[in-house]
């Protein structure tokens, strides 16, 4: 079980000398003995490769991202080269990771990269989020993570170490109150190691505690999967892509799914520019 968190609640400012120091220390220890040191993409400081890792670790479990993640370089190993690549490769490459448009987002931001910057991920903070797909969070890991840059990484493991360690009785806490917390316990000299430890320690108190996420003003309750709209979607797509031109009826008859529902999502993955159609009939790209 993890320690007990500090006292006093620093829910109305940064914590003193003796407070931050403590707390980094625990935070490290745990990291120490129980990190994730073997994780390919902590193994890195290439900055596409620290990209694709952050965009697929976005709302996806480890061990899901892990054998993929290796696949994917593989296949794609640089910007240019996802860049270049067919619609249909790319969707192909990610099915099983969900949400696909962060496939979609990803070779965009590939496309960008190539386009404006000469094939080079940029660090800088501000380029970095004029890229698709990248948002704050994710701009702060590859900052920190390829460039050793100090950011404000703030993802669900590290927002659960600091609701643990310093709101312990609170609830509704906005990440207003935690960002003074994470910039003033920074490492500045070693972000990389630092967000490492945090999100060690903060994957292992969501499967110890009552996810102390859940007190966060910013937590939402994802939909069930199975059984749900988005579920038909990602069944339609695959359907597109092991039997192009099919028809909504043929694709309908065999998923064994409600032929509406089937038109509705063809339309929508249609609109947002997966599918293209012709004469009723329905392919990627």
């Amino acid at each position: 079980m993890p320690p007990e968190p500090l006292e006093p609640s620093a829910t109305s400012g940064r914590p003193d000398d003796a407070a931050r120091a403590r707390f980094r220390a625990r935070v490290l220890a745990f990291h120490a003995e129980e990190g994730r040191h073997d994780l390919p993409w902590r193994l890195t400081r290439d900055p596409y490769a620290v990209l694709v890792s952050e965009v697929m670790l976005q709302q996806t479990q480890v061990a899901r991202v892990a054998p993929r993640y290796a696949e994917w370089l593989g296949r794609f190993p640089d910007v240019r080269a996802l860049a270049d690549a067919p619609l249909e490769a790319v969707l192909r490459a990610w099915q099983g990771l969900g949400y696909n448009r962060r496939a979609v987002a990803l070779q965009r931001a590939a496309r960008t990269i190539a386009e404006e910057h000469a094939g080079e991920v940029p660090s800088a903070r501000e380029a970095l989020l004029a890229l698709p797909g990248v948002g704050p969070a994710t701009a702060a890991g590859i900052r920190a993570f390829a460039f050793g840059l100090p950011d404000l990484y703030l993802e669900t493991n590290v927002r659960a170490v600091f609701l643990h360690e310093f709101f312990a009785d609170a609830t509704d806490v906005p990440d207003s109150a935690i960002v003074p917390l994470l910039e003033a316990t920074l490492d500045r000299e070693d972000p990389r190691t630092w967000y490492w430890a945090l999100l060690d320690y903060g994957a292992h108190l969501k499967r110890a505690l009552p996810n102390p996420s859940r007190r966060s003003r910013h937590h939402t309750r994802q939909s069930p999967f199975e059984g749900s709209h988005r579920q038909l979607r990602a069944r339609v797509l695959r359907a597109v892509l092991d039997a192009p031109d099919a028809t909504a009826d043929e694709i309908a008859v065999d998923l064994g799914a409600d032929p509406a529902e089937v038109e509705r999502a063809l339309g929508e993955l249609a609109a947002e520019g997966f599918l293209g159609e012709a004469n009723g009939r329905f392919r990627v790209g």
